[in-house]
């Protein structure tokens, strides 16, 4: 396996879950229910999420570059 792989492979399934909270944002905006945490915190935290495995997949590619 290569240096950067692992790292780029948890970047790829973090985005995928960032992306998936900003769509239960989202929907919980739309839907006129209380949800647990809210449309503000869904959306918040998939979009931290998402900006999180972003770097993390930057950085998985300059590892795998590097060597």
């Amino acid at each position: 396996m290569a240096f950067g792989h692992r790292r780029s492979m948890a970047a790829r399934a973090a985005a995928g879950l960032g992306f998936l909270c900003g769509t239960i944002g989202l929907l919980a905006g739309m839907a006129a229910r209380m949800w647990r945490l809210g449309p503000i915190g869904w959306f918040t935290g998939g979009a931290l999420l998402t900006l999180l495995a972003v770097f993390a997949l930057i950085d998985g590619a300059l590892a795998a570059q590097h060597k």
